[in-house]
């Protein structure tokens, strides 16, 4: 293709068996894997990716032990606290996705600050899937069509892919061009299961914690080297 990806979607995988391996707490590899936020961050200011999603927190996550959940809490209160300044220094627009009033208090409030703050921003988009299902927005896209079906404000027919596209939670956004995955890992774990219809996937074996900014660089490399095709696979 040789282009540079538009909407680059990371799923963050890894932290906790990096901390195992040290003999650290689960906390200390999601604390590390901050870092390799940052790393992307740059990374794609550097390259021109407009969109950074990071799946950053699964609905599946709260079913983690309480410690572990309430430690990734105060790391992205202290996340927000540390890069409102930074974001709004280097051009970034901070956006959510997912059911953040699920929430702590605290964690929405912070939250909808640094979305107020960078709201004018345009050189990177960066989007935190909080407390995210890709199938729960599914659910809640369809809710809504079904509501307007009844009231009579839209017929069925009248609903068409781009339609339903504009019920998700990445209605003002373009599907990711590609999915970075770490870890080894071989799904896509319930994450923007519509979005990624046609997304090139680069896997690597690196732990999140692990993974640098020349790792970044690699995956746009690979994407850059592929032959996009959409539809059929026999083409």
């Amino acid at each position: 293709m040789g282009d540079t990806p538009k909407h680059v979607a990371v799923i963050m995988d890894g932290n906790g068996r990096w901390a195992q391996s040290r003999g650290l707490p689960r906390l200390a590899g999601h604390e590390a894997g901050s870092k390799s936020i940052e790393r992307c961050v740059q990374a794609c200011i550097d390259t021109g990716v407009e969109y950074l999603t990071l799946y950053a927190f699964s609905s599946e996550n709260w079913k983690r032990p309480a410690l572990e959940v309430n430690g990734l809490m105060l790391l992205l209160e202290k996340f927000l606290n540390q890069k409102r300044d930074e974001m709004v220094r280097e051009g970034i627009r901070l956006h959510h996705i997912g059911r953040i009033d699920e929430l702590p208090t605290v964690c929405r409030r912070k939250l909808r600050e640094v979305m107020e703050a960078t709201a004018s921003n345009t050189r990177l988009h960066l989007v935190l899937a909080l407390s995210y299902s890709g199938r729960a927005e599914i659910v809640d896209a369809v809710k809504s069509l079904a509501a307007d079906a009844e009231s009579g404000a839209i017929q069925p027919d009248d609903i068409t892919p781009d339609l339903f596209a504009s019920r998700l939670n990445t209605s003002d956004m373009p599907d990711p061009d590609l999915l970075i995955r770490t870890s080894g890992e071989m799904r896509i774990s319930n994450f923007l299961l519509w979005q990624l219809s046609y997304t090139e996937i680069h896997v690597t074996k690196k732990l999140w914690p692990d993974f640098q900014k020349d790792d970044f660089l690699a995956a746009l490399e690979d994407y850059r080297s592929r032959s996009r095709r959409y539809g059929c696979v026999a083409g």
